[in-house]
């Protein structure tokens, strides 16, 4: 029996289905409003409960033999920021714990490589680079900082059987919410994004995420954490790809980062009175200031870990938007 937190969720829906095919017994974890689509296919046991309720906790892991915590609250922007870093620390310590009091034989933690430090000129950054909470951007980069110090220290004095998955960006089919990323590709395939940033991100498939997750179950080090991207690619190029594939024109206007702070400022303080988080972000433009390639080779090398093209993986996300009627 496996336990997996935010199993709803993008990459925790691909997670459950990578499980289940390779003939494990899922039992998930979720809030009850957490939207079902993604588990619809899927025979899994359900628990509810909130990664801040200690007692659903202990209620979800008890019996269990692993424990995939992928749940977390992915926004470059919330009304209260303290929301998403009290869901992403304290729901992780909560977790952590109750594995390690139930007696769990082994966890695989998704972070992010937001907890990774950028390199200069465009180099890409490893599993070495590891970010001080004092630099990172925003709740949630500063939040899954802390959070994957906490679980090194857990695993470094109490012993916790933990491996740390660091996924980049991922892209793909499932992407309900949709993620920041998961955003840019249906405005662009709406031809709703006419210019671009000069930055790039490292894009992955959704399912090649899931299977290094298992692949770090099966194969990880106790406290080692593993980059589990894809390819390196400009901003420009990915959203040329967008449009090749829509049949539109690419964008051409490249905007100077700066001049579009007003804007994030103006859509965050919209965003305040609606609720609805804005698509340009303060956050995301400061992030954007550095190209956050990234480079895979210590989980190709030590977990058997490989990815597809993210051309594919950009297909796969424009096909199932489609299919979902959020792309006309």
């Amino acid at each position: 029996m496996v336990l997996i937190t935010g199993a709803s969720g993008f990459v925790g829906a691909a997670v459950a289905r990578c499980l289940q095919r390779a003939g494990y017994d899922v039992r998930a974890m979720l809030r009850r409003t957490s939207p079902r689509d993604n588990l619809a296919d899927l025979k899994i046991e359900i628990v509810e409960g909130d990664l801040l309720d200690a007692n659903a906790i202990e209620r979800a892991v008890k019996g269990v033999r692993y424990v995939f915590h992928v749940a977390a609250d992915y926004r470059l922007w919330a009304r209260d920021p303290e929301q998403i870093v009290r869901t992403n620390v304290e729901g992780t310590r909560a977790v952590m714990t109750a594995a390690l009091q139930a007696g769990v034989e082994r966890i695989v933690y998704t972070s992010s490589v937001a907890t990774l430090a950028a390199r200069p000129h465009g180099e890409a950054s490893d599993e070495s680079f590891p970010l001080p909470p004092a630099q990172a951007i925003g709740a949630y980069k500063y939040s899954k900082v802390v959070a994957e110090r906490a679980v090194e220290a857990m695993v470094a004095n109490q012993n916790l059987p933990a491996v740390i998955v660091n996924p980049s960006t991922p892209i793909g089919p499932g992407d309900i919410r949709p993620t920041p990323t998961g955003r840019i590709i249906v405005e662009a395939a709406a031809g709703r994004m006419p210019g671009y940033i000069d930055t790039g991100l490292n894009l992955v498939h959704v399912d090649d995420v899931a299977a290094g997750h298992l692949a770090a179950l099966r194969r990880g080090r106790i406290g080692e954490r593993y980059i589990l991207g894809g390819q390196n690619v400009l901003l420009r190029d990915m959203l040329g790809e967008i449009a090749r594939r829509v049949g539109r024109r690419p964008p051409r206007l490249r905007l100077p980062r700066t001049m579009m702070f007003p804007i994030a400022y103006g859509a965050e303080a919209l965003a305040r009175i609606t609720g609805r988080e804005p698509f340009v972000t303060t956050a995301g433009l400061r992030l954007a200031k550095d190209r956050m390639f990234f480079t895979s080779e210590k989980a190709e090398r030590e977990l058997g870990y490989r990815a597809r093209p993210y051309v594919e993986a950009i297909a796969d996300a424009i096909d199932w938007f489609r299919a979902r009627g959020q792309l006309r």
